[in-house]
């Protein structure tokens, strides 16, 4: 996912993080300055839902604008079909009473 927040921010005419910071305090969100710069020059690990509500509620746009998919970047994730096959065989464990000692 790529985080959308500055663009949409700037198409709101929003361009400095305390402008944003106060304008979501004035919708019900209060952020520490840390927080809301984390989410201003980056992207965010996690966020509450209803932070995002009202983020997006300020700026007028919804979670699919500040949240953009990117399929490239999970495709390129993927472990090839290459690197599956040199792996080798997989090893079943074997469960019950036919285990062998410990070497002595």
């Amino acid at each position: 996912m790529r985080w959308n927040l500055r663009m949409k921010a700037a198409e709101r005419g929003i361009w400095k993080s305390t402008e944003m910071r106060r304008q979501l305090a004035a919708a019900g969100l209060e952020i520490s300055a840390g927080k809301m710069s984390a989410l201003w020059t980056g992207a965010p690990t996690s966020i509450r839902l209803d932070d995002l509500d009202v983020i997006c509620a300020v700026l007028d746009c919804d979670s699919a604008e500040l949240l953009i998919c990117e399929p490239d970047k999970v495709a390129a994730r993927r472990p090839t079909q290459a690197a599956e096959a040199s792996a080798g065989p997989s090893v079943t464990p074997h469960l019950g009473r036919n285990r062998t000692l410990p070497p002595a």
